[in-house]
C-alpha cells in the first residue's frame, strides 16, 4: 500500500493527503475535537493512522544507509545540544576570521575583496532562500517519519512580520550610522575608496607644489630633511570625523554581531541542519566583513594591533546575541526537554495573538530578514560599482557572478544532501 500511495502523494501534494488523514485518524480514534489539541498532539494522532504508518515504513526502508560527508563533518563540529552547538558555532564564526586579520596588510586593496564579497552574497542568499524560509513556513523534515504541514494563516502572517522587522531593523541601523557620520554608511568599499581618493589627492597636490616650486630645486637638502617629520605629523593628525566614523563602525559591528549570535541560536533550535548551514553562510560573510572593518579602523587612526583588539571586542556581541537567543528559546519552551504533552495545548492557546507561535519562533524570521538586508541592500551595491574600463568590468562581473553561484551552490548542495 505504501509504494502505491507515495507516487500519489508526490502528484497530489502533501496538503491534500494531510487533510484526508486528519479526518480519518480522528474519526477512527474518536479523539477530542481538533480545536482542543496542540500541534504536537495532532502530529501524534496522525502518526497512529495506518496510512501514515505505511508511509513511515516505506520512508525508513528507502533511507540511505550511509550518511554523507557533510553530515559527518557537521556531527563532529556540532556534537551537543542546540545551546552548546550555538555557542560552538559562534566561536567558529568569531575566532578564525579575526585571527586572519594578522595576515592582512593595513593598506589592503578593497577591490581585492570584491570576489570574496560576491561569494558571501551567494552564501547568505542561498542560506536564506534554500534553508531559512522553507524552515520558517514549512518546518524541517524528519528522517524517521513523514511530516505534515498544518496551514495556519495568521501564523504565516506573523512570520512574515518577523521577516520584515528583521529587514527594517538593519535599515534603521544603517540609516542611523549614515546620519551620525554625515552621510557615510557602513559600506566598506566606499570608505576604502574615499580614503584612497584622499591619498591620491594628497599625492597630486604634492606633485603640483613640486612643479610650481621648480626654481627652488637647488635647495633639496634642507627642505627634504624637514618634509618627513611634517608628513608624519600630518599622517598622525586624523580628521576628527574620520575618527568618529571608526568608533561608530565599531558600534555598528557590535550590533551586527549580536544579530549573528541570534541567528546561531535560532537556527540550531530549529534543526541541526539549519544551524550548520547558517554557520557556514555567516562564516563566509564574516571574512570580508571583518577585513573591511579592519581596514576602516586603520584608516581611522588605529594601529594594526589596536584594530585587531577592537575587532575581538566586538566579537563579544556575537556571544551576547547567542546567549540572548538561547534564553528566549529555553523560556519559550523550545529546550531539549520540551515534549508534546497536554501542557502544549495551553501554550498554543496562549501563543502570540492566538496562534501557536512563541517568541522563540520569531527569532528565525528575524534572522532571515537581516540576512536579506545584508545580502541585498548592504552588499550588492558594492558589486554594482563599475569603472570606465568596459573590458575589465565585464571580466570582473563574470567572476563575481561565478562567485555568487559557487556560494549559493554550496548552500544548495548541503541542503540537498
Amino acid at each position: 500500500m505504501a509504494s502505491g500511495f507515495v507516487p500519489a502523494m508526490r502528484r497530489t501534494g502533501l496538503v491534500l493527503i494531510a487533510t484526508v488523514v486528519v479526518f480519518s485518524a480522528l474519526a477512527a480514534a474518536n479523539a477530542v475535537p481538533v480545536g482542543e489539541l496542540s500541534v504536537g498532539e495532532i502530529e501524534e494522532e496522525l502518526q497512529k493512522c495506518p496510512l501514515v504508518e505505511a508511509l513511515n515504513e516505506h520512508k525508513r526502508a528507502t533511507i540511505p544507509e550511509t550518511t554523507s560527508l557533510t553530515s559527518k563533518i557537521f556531527s563532529v563540529l556540532f556534537p551537543g545540544s542546540p545551546a552548546v552547538n550555538a555557542l560552538l558555532a559562534t566561536l567558529y564564526i568569531s575566532g578564525p576570521p579575526n585571527f586572519l586579520l594578522a595576515l592582512c596588510p593595513p593598506n589592503i586593496d578593497p577591490s581585492s575583496l570584491s570576489v570574496m564579497v560576491a561569494f558571501a552574497v551567494g552564501g547568505l542568499l542561498g542560506d536564506t532562500l534554500f534553508h531559512l524560509l522553507p524552515e520558517i513556513f514549512l518546518g524541517e523534515d524528519s528522517p524517521e517519519h513523514v511530516r505534515f504541514v498544518m496551514v495556519e494563516p495568521n501564523r504565516n502572517l506573523l512570520l512574515g512580520v518577523g521577516i520584515m522587522v528583521g529587514f527594517f531593523t538593519f535599515v534603521a541601523m544603517d540609516k542611523t550610522l549614515r546620519i551620525a557620520t554625515g552621510g557615510e554608511g557602513h559600506d566598506h568599499s566606499r570608505s576604502h575608496s574615499h580614503a584612497g581618493d584622499s591619498q591620491s589627492q594628497a599625492v597630486t597636490t604634492g606633485a603640483q607644489q613640486t612643479s610650481d616650486n621648480g626654481l627652488k630645486r637647488r635647495k633639496p637638502t634642507t627642505t627634504q630633511q624637514h618634509e618627513p617629520s611634517t608628513s608624519t605629523k600630518n599622517e598622525k593628525e586624523i580628521n576628527p570625523s574620520v575618527k568618529l566614523g571608526g568608533y561608530l563602525n565599531l558600534i555598528a559591528d557590535f550590533t551586527h554581531n549580536i544579530t549573528d549570535g541570534l541567528a546561531m541560536s535560532s537556527s540550531f533550535y530549529a534543526s541541526p541542519t539549519i544551524g550548520a548551514t547558517t554557520t557556514v553562510a555567516v562564516f563566509f560573510h564574516e571574512i570580508p566583513h571583518e577585513v573591511g572593518d579592519f581596514a576602516l579602523l586603520v584608516q581611522s587612526g588605529f594601529s594594526k594591533r589596536k584594530a585587531m583588539g577592537a575587532q575581538f571586542v566586538t566579537a563579544v556581541g556575537a556571544f551576547l546575541g547567542t546567549l540572548i537567543g538561547i534564553a528566549v528559546q529555553e523560556f519559550s519552551g523550545h529546550g531539549p526537554d520540551a515534549t508534546s504533552t497536554g501542557s502544549d495545548a495551553a501554550g498554543a492557546a496562549a501563543g502570540l495573538f492566538g496562534t501557536s507561535l512563541t517568541w522563540g519562533d520569531m527569532l528565525l524570521p528575524f534572522t532571515a530578514g537581516t540576512f536579506l538586508y545584508v545580502g541585498t541592500v548592504s552588499v550588492i551595491p558594492e558589486l554594482l560599482e563599475t569603472s570606465k574600463n568596459k573590458a575589465v568590468e565585464i571580466r570582473k562581473t563574470v567572476v563575481q557572478f561565478l562567485a555568487v553561484a559557487v556560494g549559493a551552490g554550496i548552500m544548495l548542495a548541503i541542503s540537498w544532501d
